[in-house]
């Protein structure tokens, strides 16, 4: 947790020094401007510092190898605190600087009011973990890097029946929170062609999510053997204790939001022995390519990156892919550049350390989903 710490540190420094640099500072010629939001500070700060800090490292090396077709690129990371309002503020002032592609937003309800305002500038969008359908809905101009909430409810219960993991599967899921729900909508509809029983559902609401025993009591009474949890890693590391205290003992399967779990301050790691998850990413894949982000990241924010940063990384170079097949330059506008790029996210095959992706023209990627175990406190491939 120290070093997450200090990686939230550098990051929140970093875009609070961006942010008090006029925008004339950036303003160099002959740069691409790529702008980046999300929260770098408050409750999602995992998150967003894990996608800025990525992308720092893929600007860093694209600069360094020549840049984008020959030219250099200008990165401005801003805080929005996983609020709305915020977000858009942060995007006003990220085309007051200059802004020409954005990279973001990293959580849902900010990138769909983003998303919005994006489209009506005609920017380029590219969300490295927005998994909300609507955070690509406004207009032709935004694709993301991750899967869609209802892709991920149908892939996990896909997994689940393909790989006969269990036979009576518990839910329990955030009624309150469009991300849990929809998730969990897309996989109730699989369950009934994957040859599992979903023997109880249970929920909770942003209002009572501290208290899980009436709802862990309903599941152990049901006899599953299996409990879906798509929400995210703070409420998981609550749900994993409450359980253990009750002497719930049963297999847990997550998606991409109990990705951070293990970096819970005051959790005991060893609860979530054997929790299972899909991801785009695996820190312990022995490819070298992700072998050498892992090392680059550990050392230079001293933790291990989580896969919303490796969707961040792929992000930066799949909008350097796209830029040279559409054969743009700084010089044009930032609508310009959208009307080529969005067209050429449709033509080009991405291969990055979350796997190989390629995208329709309604901005979803299609790409195989990673299934991961937590063995000793690391992510293991399954």
């Amino acid at each position: 947790m120290k070093n997450m710490k200090k990686a939230l540190c550098i990051a929140s420094a970093a875009a609070m020094a961006v942010m008090l640099v006029p925008a004339q500072a950036f303003a160099g010629e002959g740069a691409f401007h790529i702008g980046m939001i999300g929260p770098l500070t408050g409750g999602a700060a995992i998150y967003g510092s894990a996608v800025a800090n990525a992308a720092q490292i893929a600007v860093d090396e694209i600069n360094e190898a020549g840049g984008i077709a020959g030219f250099q690129v200008e990165y401005n990371p801003q805080d929005d605190e996983h609020d709305a309002e915020k977000s858009v503020n942060a995007y006003n002032a990220l085309k007051d600087w200059g802004m020409q592609l954005l990279l973001g937003t990293v959580t849902s309800a900010p990138c769909i009011a983003v998303e919005a305002e994006a489209a009506a500038d005609n920017m380029f969008l590219l969300t490295p973990s927005g998994t909300a359908v609507d955070c690509i809905t406004a207009g032709d101009n935004a694709f993301r890097v991750c899967f869609s909430d209802p892709a991920q409810g149908t892939e996990a219960a896909r997994y689940i029946g393909e790989h006969d993991l269990a036979q009576k599967v518990g839910v329990l899921y955030d009624s309150s929170d469009v991300y849990s729900s929809g998730i969990y909508a897309t996989f109730r509809a699989e369950a009934q062609s994957q040859g599992f029983e979903i023997v109880a559902d249970t929920s909770f609401t942003s209002d009572s999510k501290t208290d899980f025993s009436a709802q862990l009591q309903t599941l152990m009474d049901s006899g599953c053997d299996l409990v879906f949890i798509p929400f995210y890693y703070n409420e998981a590391s609550i749900v994993l204790k409450q359980a253990s205290d009750m002497g719930f003992e049963t297999q847990w399967f997550g998606v991409d939001g109990i990705d951070g779990i293990l970096s819970v301050e005051g959790f005991d790691t060893s609860l979530a022995e054997n929790v299972m998850l899909l991801t785009p990413f695996v820190p312990t894949a022995e490819d070298e390519a992700t072998q050498a982000f892992v090392a680059k990241y550990q050392e230079s924010y001293g933790d291990v990156p989580n896969q919303f940063a490796a969707d961040a990384y792929d992000g930066v170079y799949i909008i350097k892919q796209a830029i040279e097949q559409a054969g743009v330059t700084p010089d044009m506008d930032a609508s310009e550049i959208c009307d080529a790029v969005k067209v050429a996210m449709t033509e080009i095959e991405f291969s990055g350390i979350t796997g190989d992706i390629t995208w329709t023209a309604d901005g979803e990627p299609t790409k195989d989903p990673i299934a991961v175990v937590i063995h000793n406190g690391i992510y293991e491939m399954m």
